[in-house]
């Protein structure tokens, strides 16, 4: 019976091993960096998440190449990234860094060498973020990803913007998969309304929702779904965010 229970033990173990293995797979990328030292540079970007301070991103951020991008698809997503030791002598050794896809790298076709032309992998990542696993002289390094799991702290924030018969919202502070695939927005007198891209991490509605309190529904790219009831209140007004009660922790 010991040595059932000690085989049992085994492929359990195995087994987890395998699920990690499969979980974490790790891809080969390039990176540079942009945005000045205090990232300054970086606050707007495509995904429209405006001041990364005050929207809670900081410092560790990345624009994607067209192959990672995917049109806004990545956005709010985490990359763990590490540099790859075994192509160059610029990593600073035993280093990652977790950052958040918060803007677009466009292709530069004017030039044969351009490191965010499709079919290329890669990440134009803020200057501290860079830094914190690469020289700063060395400009360019090979690295290795994976996707991880956004630590957020608070709920998701709705930020609504627009007029009458057309509400904006942008949905920040995402935590799990942090990419967001599908949006739907209640009103207290409404049925589920389903949202659409309209870019970046902004959705549009048509719906006229004044004087109705709101609630949303997100979808991460990964199939999970959280719902926020009553986000907004009956009197939430344009141009104003509102923090739930919910996140994907």
């Amino acid at each position: 019976m010991e040595e059932k229970a000690m085989l049992f033990l085994l492929l359990s173990l195995c087994i987890s091993l395998l699920k990690i293995s499969v979980a974490q797979q790790w891809t080969a990328a390039t990176a540079t960096f942009y945005g000045g030292s205090d990232a300054s540079g970086t606050m707007g970007g495509s995904c429209g998440y405006g001041n990364m301070y005050s929207a809670g991103y900081g410092t560790q951020t990345t624009a994607l190449s067209t192959a990672l991008y995917g049109d806004g698809a990545s956005c709010g997503a985490c990359y763990l990234v590490t540099c790859d030791a075994t192509q160059t002598q610029w990593c600073k050794q035993g280093t990652s860094v977790t950052v958040t896809a918060t803007n677009f790298c466009p292709p530069n076709y004017s030039d044969d060498g351009g490191w965010c032309n499709p079919p290329r992998q890669h990440f134009d990542m803020s200057q501290p973020a860079w830094e914190t696993i690469a020289v700063y002289q060395a400009g360019i390094v090979p690295v290795r990803y994976t996707r991880t799991p956004c630590r957020k702290s608070g709920g998701i924030r709705f930020g609504i913007n627009g007029h009458d018969y057309f509400d904006l919202v942008l949905v920040t502070n995402v935590g799990g998969a942090g990419a967001v695939a599908a949006v739907w927005i209640k009103g207290s007198g409404t049925d589920w309304l389903t949202m659409s891209r309209n870019w970046g991490e902004n959705w549009q509605s048509g719906a006229y929702l004044t004087g109705q309190s709101l609630s949303f529904r997100v979808q991460t790219d990964d199939g999970k779904v959280v719902t926020a009831y009553d986000a907004a209140p009956a009197d939430w007004q344009f141009g104003s965010t509102y923090e739930s009660s919910v996140n994907f922790y």
